[in-house]
């Protein structure tokens, strides 16, 4: 917090800001009502010390663990003492009572997931060009070490309180099972709104891509195939039944010439997927992206890069990979950092010349490109 006064001298234009846990859902939004972009500042061809920051409102799969799903029909938490450690023993690998029951005591009492979903989508509502993020799956996450004495000797009571700062990381993992209800939930959330969202995918991203095509299973687009491609051009009259001509990329999910309705995902109203999708600072194998490039697929699927993830951890020859593969079009750019300034500009810079370098782009020339996909990602 104590480096928001710095985004009205940013070079930055304009920043996307995460919300992560319940204790900055409310600091985002009461920085976004002051300095929040206009949704008729979708040129953004004016600087301004006012309308430089889109909200973003999720739980984090970091801490997922403090939600409990009181939409399913068995919830894992019933408001007791004995109920709270019942919920951690539950979605918590391993569970703490096989190692010490105290580090679930000193956890906090879970919230309902239903109640974090009627916040969101009343600050959704309040702020109409927020996204719904940071949101995801995270299978090398850790919980940190219950507060201890010598941690709150330590705190920085600068820093947004609910952070790990500093302590040491425990053997417990949240349960994918639980994480994937929490995103699900989430992404429901942001297609009834048509809404953006912000996706966090860690050592995840086979379960992360069958979580969202789940969602959009039905609400796929029409791929006709090769085959048909031919016959149509030549005026030829389709008369298969056979369901093996199939798509002849090698990847993503494969399309049959047997007839389905037509239906325009695009005209069919909110529906249970978002509309567009940010793979913040991806880490996955070009394969993957492939999977998300599949013309049948009905969301608009952008992969963001920073330096700070995709360089700084020894994944640049993968990343360059995935640039390369990924079109023009659907690239993104961001710091990934928690602080505003000098530094977030600085990550920033540094991955536009890096991806204007691997992509052959001009400076000016990818520096436009890419500003014009951020407005698509952001505005639709």
């Amino acid at each position: 917090m104590a480096s928001i006064a710095s985004i009205s001298d940013m070079k930055a234009r304009a920043l996307t800001v995460m919300s992560t846990r319940s204790q900055d859902q409310g600091l985002v939004s009461d920085v976004a009502s002051r300095q929040g972009l206009k949704p008729d500042d979708e040129a953004l061809s004016h600087a301004s010390d006012q309308g430089r920051l889109v909200p973003s409102f999720g739980w984090h799969p970091w801490f997922s663990y403090q939600l409990y799903d009181d939409l399913s029909s068995n919830p894992t938490y019933d408001g007791t003492s004995s109920g709270k450690i019942s919920h951690y023993d539950h979605i918590l690998a391993p569970s703490p009572s096989s190692k010490d029951v105290s580090f679930s005591e000193g956890l906090p009492d879970p919230r309902p997931l239903s109640q974090f979903l009627r916040e969101t989508k009343s600050r959704l509502e309040k702020h109409p060009l927020a996204l719904v993020g940071e949101v995801g799956l995270d299978k090398a996450f850790r919980l940190p070490q219950s507060w201890t004495s010598a941690y709150e000797a330590r705190r920085d009571e600068g820093l947004t309180p609910g952070g790990r700062e500093g302590r040491l990381l425990s053997p417990h993992r949240v349960q994918i099972t639980h994480q994937v209800a929490i995103l699900q939930a989430q992404l429901r959330l942001a297609g009834e709104m048509q809404r953006a969202v912000s996706v966090h995918g860690v050592q995840a991203h086979g379960v992360l891509y069958d979580t969202l095509a789940g969602l959009w299973k039905g609400y796929e687009k029409e791929v006709t195939s090769r085959r048909d491609q031919k016959r149509v051009a030549a005026g030829a009259e389709d008369f298969s039944d056979s369901s093996e001509d199939e798509i002849e990329d090698g990847s993503g999910p494969k399309s049959t010439n047997k007839r389905k309705p037509n239906l325009d995902p695009d005209k069919l109203g909110p529906k249970p997927y978002p509309p567009r999708i940010c793979l913040h600072s991806f880490s996955g194998p070009a394969e993957v992206a492939k999977q998300y490039l599949h013309p049948s697929v009905p969301a608009k699927v952008f992969f963001s890069f920073s330096i700070v993830i995709n360089w700084s951890t020894g994944g640049g020859d993968k990343a360059e990979e995935t640039i390369r593969i990924v079109p023009d079009d659907r690239i993104l750019v961001e710091s990934d950092l928690h602080t505003a300034g000098e530094s977030m500009d600085q990550y920033l810079e540094e991955i536009c010349r890096k991806i204007c370098k691997i992509k052959g782009w001009d400076l000016r020339e990818g520096l436009e490109k890419l500003g014009r996909n951020w407005r698509e990602f952001i505005f639709g």
